[in-house]
């Protein structure tokens, strides 16, 4: 992913940087350390704790992966590793990804500090959405696994309030 940060354009993958969480999830206004690709854990605690961050975002840059259970185990080590040390932890995953982690992510369903980023790409909103689109929180087949479906209109959903300007994110500083 190509991305700027405060010191200028980069499209480094496995990349750490440093900044305040702007998106407005419960972690919002943090001090953070984001972590695009898998790193070591103790790394990962240290920086954190040299750049006085108290949130950590994995999976940051769209970085998260999904091959094989290798990829799920190494993800939940981080995730509790981070936990433990008391550190907020948002996982940042594609939704495509969600029904192949639904075992990881049934460990973090009590954990206050963990903060689960459903990522849906929905391009074109502007310009190809009318004011009656909705969203729909479905199941996997009628009656399957939750007690209905949520569904949402898209236009109550990009209120201001919840929106993050792309500008908001160049003041990250990689490390």
């Amino acid at each position: 992913m190509k991305r700027e940060y405060i010191t200028g354009t980069s499209d480094i993958e496995d990349i750490m940087f440093v900044g305040v969480e702007v998106e407005h999830t419960p972690a919002h206004g943090m001090t953070t350390l984001f972590v695009a690709g898998k790193h070591d854990i103790q790394n990962i605690i240290d920086l954190a704790n040299i750049n006085n961050c108290s949130h950590i975002y994995l999976g940051a840059n769209q970085s998260f992966t999904y091959k094989d259970e290798t990829d799920i185990t190494e993800w939940e080590y981080l995730v509790i590793g981070l936990l433990k040390e008391e550190f907020h932890v948002t996982l940042d995953i594609d939704i495509k990804f969600y029904q192949h982690i639904l075992d990881t992510l049934s460990l973090f369903k009590d954990e206050n500090d963990f903060i689960l980023m459903l990522s849906v790409k929905i391009p074109y909103m502007e310009e190809c959405l009318n004011y009656n689109a909705c969203l729909k929180l479905d199941d996997t087949d009628f009656n399957a696994t939750n007690p209905g479906v949520w569904v949402h209109r898209i236009h109550e959903l990009k209120s201001l309030d919840k929106f993050t300007n792309w500008e908001q994110y160049k003041s990250d500083t990689p490390i």
